[in-house]
């Protein structure tokens, strides 16, 4: 395990990533308005990352021959073939984007993806799917994870009343699976020597998952493409993108999914409410029942870092 990053930096790290996330979903909700389909935002989306992260890796010798250490990591048993399909999570927490920030906001929707990656944190852990190797479920991590599903509940109520939007759970399954993403794209990170590496193969993945199943709807007529928007902003999707992924894959290293999950829902949280305040989706407004679902989140988090919670985990792993 990795053991030496600075505590500070990699916090900070943390909360910007999370910061980013919210403002990319409200990137790509808008980008799902223009071109008229959720799957073909997130396509434009990882297109224009992919495009960024190539460039930035062809441009150094160094970052190149890191992508050499993956078809050896996979011979060596360092690597499995599936853990390079981290982009699918990817994949699937920006095509929920255009699909739920538009219907419910993005407060809403950081609520289910906070939730998701706080329940799927305690099987990712488990199993040792991260470097930082397997944890026991504790006490305090099962009763933040269903703390955190009530905060879900919550938050998709209806201002005007008890209808619960059932959107949300979408929101819930990305979470889940950035979850996974987290855990296998730091893998990639550690044996090729490079976030940067470890970020190309995620975009990769991801657009190429997103391409298929475009061009499959489009052919079907499920989806229609009504055309390249001409906002220069909505293309920033991308670009945001590989800036937290790469940060992910750096800070998840030696800590473990969820104490990196939790550190970045601040930012979440707080770049959710910002966005939202700010520049608001349609109708979408902050009501009751999404300040006292960001409530019951924070809970959460206070709960699952309790002082020795990760400390017991590891101690009962024998670590």
């Amino acid at each position: 395990m990795t053991h030496h990053q600075p505590k500070a930096l990699t916090a900070a790290a943390s909360v910007g990533v999370g910061v980013l996330v919210a403002l990319q979903s409200r990137v790509n909700a808008e980008l799902t308005d223009r071109v008229g389909a959720g799957v073909l935002a997130a396509a434009i989306s990882f297109g224009t990352g992919l495009i960024l992260v190539a460039v930035m890796m062809l441009s150094r010798k160094p970052l190149r021959q890191s992508l050499r250490l993956i078809p050896e990591s996979i011979r060596a048993g360092q690597l499995r073939v599936w853990h390079l399909l981290g982009g699918l999570g990817g994949a699937w927490l920006v095509t929920t984007q255009g699909l739920v920030v538009g219907v419910v906001g993005v407060t809403t929707f950081t609520i289910g993806v906070v939730a998701g990656q706080v329940s799927g944190s305690l099987l990712v852990d488990r199993i040792g799917l991260s470097p930082a190797g397997r944890m026991f479920i504790t006490a305090n991590r099962a009763i933040a994870a269903a703390v955190a599903l009530f905060a879900v509940a919550l938050s998709g109520l209806s201002s005007g009343g008890f209808t619960f939007s059932f959107v949300v759970l979408f929101a819930v399954s990305a979470g889940f699976g950035v979850s996974v993403q987290q855990a296998i794209n730091a893998r990639v990170a550690v044996a090729t020597h490079q976030s940067l590496a470890a970020t190309l193969v995620n975009f990769v993945v991801g657009f190429t998952g997103l391409f298929l199943v475009s061009v499959v709807a489009m052919s079907l007529g499920t989806i229609t493409f009504q055309g390249w928007p001409g906002q220069w902003w909505l293309y920033l999707g991308g670009p945001i993108g590989v800036t937290f992924i790469a940060l992910a894959a750096w800070a998840v290293r030696g800590v473990g999914v969820l104490v990196f999950g939790l550190l970045s829902i601040a930012g979440q949280l707080f770049g959710s409410v910002a966005v939202d305040l700010a520049l608001p989706a349609h109708e979408t407004s902050l009501g009751w029942a999404q300040w006292l679902g960001m409530v019951v989140i924070a809970l959460a988090v206070t709960i699952a870092t309790l002082p020795g919670a990760a400390r017991s985990a590891r101690r009962r792993l024998g670590r």
